[in-house]
């Protein structure tokens, strides 16, 4: 049950092939950054215009060395959107994160002594 998905790095930068105007690498940079694909196209087109030379060559290198996106990097798009969050601020997705798990500790902690509580014994007892 070795899975692709299991072996591929999520936060790793790609070249994004299914909504590639060129190459895919403005749509791979958006997607890492979690910004609106248009927006990044458009500030590459203008800085095009005066470092037409530097922005060629650099979009080609990229182009050359970005591997292409899986296509089942994520299952779903709520795994999309969770690492998008993840590189935009690690820091927050950290805290949400073990606020769950603290939020599920105390919800096990409560299910384990009441389990464990005289109460449940005799209301159990009652039952049978």
């Amino acid at each position: 049950m070795n899975d692709f998905r299991d072996n591929t790095n999520r936060n790793r930068l790609y070249r994004d092939k299914d909504r590639a105007v060129l190459g895919g690498v403005c749509a791979g940079l958006a997607d890492w950054t979690g910004i609106n694909a248009a927006g990044l196209r458009l500030i590459v087109v203008l800085l095009a215009i005066p470092f037409t030379f530097v922005m060629v060559i650099g979009y080609v290198v990229m182009w050359i060395l970005l591997p292409k996106r899986p296509r089942n990097l994520y299952r779903d798009d709520a795994e999309q959107e969770f690492w998008q969050e993840v590189r935009r601020s690690p820091r927050d997705s950290v805290g949400n994160l073990n606020r769950q798990m603290r939020d599920l500790d105390h919800r096990l902690q409560r299910i384990e002594a009441w389990v464990t509580s005289s109460e449940y014994r005799i209301d159990r007892e009652l039952r049978d």
